[in-house]
């Protein structure tokens, strides 16, 4: 072969190898092959473990990073170690001088929370530090889509609608007009699920599987979620607590569907009609991805999805006591009574007893 042919030849496979080359990582390095969850005694991926949902992540996104769900590194540096300061300035001893009405390591105005006494120190709370990470990326949001990680627009509600959300008595009227959380039947907010979501303390779950179920021990509130495996929803006239959740695996990943939610519990004010679908997929050994969509169109105008990262925590789920010892509810009340009569008496005597 002439010489000219063989530069021309060792110049083309230069060529041909360099877009190979090229997607070399410098030092040599390949992509991580996807993880897949080992699989239990019934061929299942095994799930089961004891997580922790605890983040500074929050459920609605700043406004101020719009459509951008992924922090940089020095915004996600920045809120955590925000979060680590104040956690410190609120675990300072309170000063003895202080009042039920001056906590002064209290710190209420930066946690959000108000009222008389805050309601909550920093001794009740465990919300955690960091932000949620998922694929290394640290989130702004909880709530994934609409890409602005804000909830939907709601419908209008007519009808019988309009007339389900409009409380038919007073709040103090009666233990019913109370919320879940201060009746001890439920958490606030929405921990128990669906869907399952974090809250400023007891961010813990048990998950325990088993042949036709998968069984999610909640410690807010004591409760536990039985998702029956590859079965039939149960009649839409019965309502349940957490729903009525049917599972099935898809691949590594237990897909969960439920209806039938009492409409107590919605979150936000969902309706009866409420669906969620809940997805949980194992992405490490200490890992698990939750994430969830909900659909609402009586409430919503389209659905909303989120994702959350459950952790490995060690030590167990304890029990969560919530009316033992608690006079609260009964105190709201009997304020309430004593107003009432008050204002009885008040009346009476503008009337002379009349």
């Amino acid at each position: 072969m002439a010489k000219s042919a063989i530069l021309f030849a060792a110049a083309s496979l230069s060529l041909l190898a360099a877009p190979a080359l090229a997607q070399t990582p410098a030092n040599g390095a390949r992509a991580a092959a996807p993880y897949h969850a080992p699989k239990n005694g019934w061929g299942q991926p095994d799930l089961q473990g004891t997580y922790t949902t605890a983040t500074i992540t929050p459920l609605t996104r700043d406004a101020k990073y719009g459509t951008r769900n992924v922090l940089t590194k020095q915004e996600a540096d920045s809120l955590e170690q925000a979060t680590r300061d104040q956690v410190k300035r609120a675990d300072e001893p309170t000063p003895p001088e202080a009042t039920v009405k001056d906590l002064k390591n209290a710190d209420c105005g930066a946690d959000g929370i108000s009222g008389f006494n805050c309601g909550y120190n920093q001794g009740w709370k465990d919300p955690g530090t960091t932000l949620i990470d998922l694929n290394g990326e640290k989130r702004a949001s909880i709530i994934t889509a609409p890409a602005n990680g804000q909830f939907p627009a709601r419908v209008a509600p007519t009808g019988n609608a309009q007339a389900r959300r409009a409380p038919a008595r007073g709040r103090t009227d009666n233990p019913e007009g109370f919320s879940l959380g201060e009746r001890c039947l439920l958490s606030f907010g929405s921990s128990g699920g669906p869907p399952m979501l974090p809250l400023m303390y007891n961010n813990t779950y048990q998950i325990v599987q088993s042949k036709d179920e998968v069984a999610i021990d909640v410690e807010m509130v004591h409760d536990i979620r039985h998702i029956r495996l590859n079965a039939q929803h149960g009649p839409a006239a019965i309502k349940l607590w957490m729903g009525d959740s049917v599972g099935h695996w898809e691949g590594d990943t237990l897909v969960v569907e439920t209806l039938n939610m009492r409409p107590e519990q919605g979150l936000r004010g969902g309706s009866p009609n409420q669906k969620v679908t809940e997805r949980f997929t194992r992405v490490g050994p200490t890992k698990l991805k939750y994430a969830f969509t909900v659909e609402d169109p009586s409430v919503y105008a389209e659905p909303f999805s989120g994702e959350v990262a459950m952790n490995i925590t060690k030590g167990q789920v304890y029990e969560y006591a919530c009316h033992e010892g608690n006079y609260a509810l009964e105190g709201m009340l009997a304020g309430a009574r004593a107003d009432e009569a008050k204002s009885a008496q008040a009346g009476a005597a503008k009337t002379g007893g009349k």
